[in-house]
């Protein structure tokens, strides 16, 4: 803990508060020189004030640095769709809008939250965040999660998915009418140094860390200039899928941090948002860690995806026997 003194500059008339401190103080964020002017570790003057408050020149401010308290996952008591338990793993269905682990700005109702929550033993790492967590889910993709509940099956199913033996099986709905009956994609994708929350696989970045990516599909149905899809994939890069498809002018749809629509419009119909991205973990196939018996786990599609296909097929005018033919193994 440190606090800093500073005297406010011409330049800073005017400014926020919270970004004058920020600004004084390179070591913060914003976000947490909002934490401090909320705690009251901030004093203009002498006198605690609000972030948004002005700054004028030559006023003295005082900054108490502390650092954030370690953030450790705490339980709630949030209900699960549990598709699969043993004494070394549960599979949840994992709904969207849940985010897996918990973060800074992002501290409660996550997955791990709702596992500690209904008593749950799990594995130990070194992140107090992530207990338990193999693998990811993005926020607005549903599905089949594994998470170990022990650190014996946390290293066996760590180390099949490093070695690829942990297949994952999804179901997605493009945009566009894709020609092909199958296909694959290997673009390697890195973190977009102009957009942080985005992945891409421009080549400019390939000098960006980029990591090489394998993403098979097949169509299952076409429906109002979209496609469905069945995805593998082979590799667990963050965002495979959505940057992926994007990357190939077929974002999926809902999706708008990589280009898809907001709404989707049908002829002269415009339908309302899906509200998440048309993403499903359906299928995940996995050996047991102590067994090593070959599980399959099956995640049923969301109905509020399955209603949204009907939709489509309705203001399209085309019957929806083709897709629920192609559903049909994953309702």
């Amino acid at each position: 803990m440190r606090t800093t003194l500073f005297t406010a500059a011409s330049e800073d008339a005017g400014e926020r508060l919270d970004r004058v401190v920020a600004a004084h103080c390179p070591e913060l964020s914003r976000t947490r020189a909002q934490e401090l002017i909320e705690a009251g570790l901030v004093l203009v003057e002498g006198h605690t004030a609000k972030g948004a408050s002005r700054v004028r020149d030559g006023q003295r401010i005082s900054v108490e640095e502390q650092p954030r308290p370690p953030l450790t996952a705490q339980a709630e008591k949030i209900p699960l769709d549990v598709l699969y338990e043993d004494d070394d793993v549960i599979v949840i269905n994992k709904p969207a809008g849940m985010t897996v682990h918990a973060g800074a700005g992002n501290p409660t109702g996550t997955l791990v939250n709702a596992l500690l929550g209904r008593g749950q033993g799990l594995s130990q790492s070194s992140d107090l965040l992530r207990p338990g967590i193999v693998h990811r889910l993005d926020k607005d993709t549903s599905g089949a999660i594994l998470v170990a509940k022990n650190d014996f099956a946390h290293a066996k199913v760590a180390e099949d998915f490093r070695q690829r033996v942990v297949k994952k099986t999804y179901l997605a709905l493009v945009q566009g009418s894709l020609g092909e009956e199958k296909g694959r994609i290997e673009l390697a994708i890195s973190r977009d140094p102009l957009r942080r929350t985005r992945m891409t696989t421009r080549r400019s970045a390939i000098l960006q860390n980029a990591r090489e990516a394998r993403t098979d599909w097949r169509a299952l149905a076409r429906v109002a200039e979209t496609t469905l899809l069945e995805v593998q994939l082979h590799t667990g890069r963050t965002h495979q899928i959505r940057v992926h498809f994007a990357a190939v002018k077929h974002p999926v749809v809902g999706d708008t941090l990589y280009g898809a629509s907001g709404r989707l419009h049908v002829g002269d119909i415009t339908l309302a948002p899906l509200g998440r991205n048309f993403l499903h973990a359906a299928k995940l196939a996995f050996r047991q860690p102590r067994s090593g018996a070959w599980l399959e786990v099956r995640a049923p599609l969301p109905q509020t995806l399955h209603e949204f296909l009907h939709k489509l097929c309705a203001v399209s005018g085309e019957g929806p026997a083709a897709i629920d033919a192609a559903l049909a193994p994953y309702l």
